[in-house]
């Protein structure tokens, strides 16, 4: 007579666990098979018998039965392995980085995957698992300006001072140009791409039907737009928009009027005007730090809204086109809120790995 397989202890919770197990489709199949095993033995049957039935060794319904008994449903699970020794260490990573640093290849300008992996001869998967891990984008640039304006914290202050304090009894305007704006004549609709993705589809041949220059003036206190399109952008066409601008607002000759600009060169040297007009008064944005100057905002608006992925058939229908989106836009205008950040010097650090570490 064989004797009889020791039963182990289990408690009705894993007893419920290992049947949902032993039914499941969704877990891994070792999981599910050693959940029978248990299950078979807690039923009574014969190692023997189990091992027959399940097509595996008695052995192993010996091992599965002890871890069982040992630990519960935990023992169930593999134990930690140590795997395989990597072959890509900490010093293939520090290797990468200081490559990065190095000369790049004759006849490149920079580094890519391939020439770092061909350099440190190891594989390009190796490699790009390294950059991904330290975030690092050799095909991605960014770019940045910096003022070199010595007067630029007293410049922007005044500016910024305008947007969150505006004086009492005045009206601040930002105002700038859009130049050069094409009338393209160009095919457009959706396109299906090979992947399946439905996207917005141009096509590469244009016809050109002449350019537009846009003046806009910002209220910086509701947000609403006043323009005007020119054929040319010189001194002239910028104060008849000014002269346009100030019969437009309500009350210009009661009030101060602050007006934002660049440093381009139309709006300086317009002392006569600004004599005529004494409650105007122009404030320039430091040199290279236009992005102070709200308008710019609002320009980025008209571009993605009106402009982008557009076909123009003449001048006069991207006139119109422009028109519609102000007419369309300033009803529901409304200011800019600006927000304090802190802004931090964008500067070349001296390595790669003072980047990392």
């Amino acid at each position: 007579m064989p004797r009889k397989a020791p039963i182990p202890c289990c408690s009705e919770k894993d007893r419920q666990t290992l049947a949902e197990w032993a039914n499941s489709r969704s877990i891994e199949w070792r999981l599910v098979e050693r959940a029978k095993i248990i299950n078979m033995l807690l039923d009574g049957e014969q190692v023997n018998k189990v091992a027959t039935a399940l097509g595996i060794s008695q052995n192993t319904v010996i091992e599965w039965r002890d871890r069982f008994i040992a630990n519960g449903i935990k023992g169930l699970y593999d134990l930690p392995r140590s795997g395989k020794p990597p072959k890509y260490d900490k010093e293939f990573r520090n290797q990468v980085l200081k490559t990065l640093e190095l000369v790049p290849p004759k006849g490149q300008a920079s580094w890519d995957g391939p020439s770092l992996a061909k350099h440190l001869g190891a594989s390009d998967d190796a490699v790009w698992r390294v950059l991904r891990k330290e975030g690092i984008c050799l095909a991605r640039q960014r770019s940045w300006c910096v003022s070199t304006d010595p007067e630029f914290a007293p410049k922007a202050v005044d500016i910024v001072g305008l947007y969150l304090s505006p004086p009492e009894n005045a009206i601040v305007i930002s105002v700038d140009e859009k130049p050069s704006i094409q009338a393209l004549e160009r095919a457009t609709g959706y396109v299906c791409t090979s992947n399946r993705k439905i996207v917005r589809g141009l096509k590469s041949a244009y016809k050109r039907h002449g350019i537009l220059n846009l003046f806009a003036a910002l209220n910086v206190a509701t947000g609403t737009i006043h323009a005007q399109t020119t054929e040319l952008k010189r001194r002239v066409e910028f104060l008849a928009f000014m002269d346009q601008l100030l019969l437009d607002l309500p009350d210009s000759d009661k009030k101060e009027i602050h007006v934002i600009l660049d440093n381009y060169c139309i709006h300086k040297r317009n002392e006569k005007w600004l004599a005529v007009h004494p409650n105007v008064k122009f404030h320039f944005t430091p040199t290279s730090a236009s992005w102070l100057n709200q308008v710019e905002i609002w320009f980025g608006i008209l571009s993605r809204k009106a402009l982008k992925n557009a076909s123009f058939k003449s001048i006069e229908q991207l006139r119109s086109a422009i028109e519609a989106f102000i007419e369309t836009y300033q009803p529901n205008a409304k200011p800019f809120v600006w927000r304090k950040r802190e802004v931090k010097g964008s500067q070349f650090k001296n390595t790669i790995m003072n980047l990392c570490n």
